[in-house]
């Protein structure tokens, strides 16, 4: 299943993949604290669907992170500069599967409106 979201701010991909894994709870209330950070590019939170590794990668256009050990394969990527919003940036969720349970695709769909919304934000507030 796929997820998206349009985040009206204008940025570029080097911005987007300067995002430390530690800002992950400032972004997105889903990810509800940040447990311990082993690299600059692997950490441990707690989400509301539990306690998972998280992993960041420099991606074309922006980050992709991870959660590797998610039964549903969670992923999603934030990229600026490529369609479908060149001028914005694009959050883009996936999960391994064509169908799930309607309440966990509830969470999801939040997931990729609170990244949105704490982009917005910390951009507006970063701008301003």
């Amino acid at each position: 299943m796929e997820f998206f979201a349009i985040a009206r701010i204008h940025t570029h991909p080097e911005a987007l993949q300067s995002i430390p894994l530690e800002s992950l709870p400032d972004l997105c209330p889903s990810i509800e604290r940040l447990l311990r950070v082993h690299s600059k590019d692997l950490a441990r939170v707690w989400t509301v669907w539990g306690e998972f590794d998280v992993t960041r990668q420099t991606i074309h256009g922006g980050v992709r992170f991870t959660l590797p050990q998610c039964a549903n394969a969670l992923s999603w990527t934030l990229t600026a500069g490529n369609p479908p919003a060149p001028e914005h940036v694009v959050i883009h969720a996936t999960i391994n599967r064509t169908e799930q349970d309607p309440d966990f695709v509830e969470t999801l769909e939040d997931f990729v409106a609170q990244w949105r919304e704490g982009l917005e934000k910390q951009w507006l507030v970063s701008s301003g």
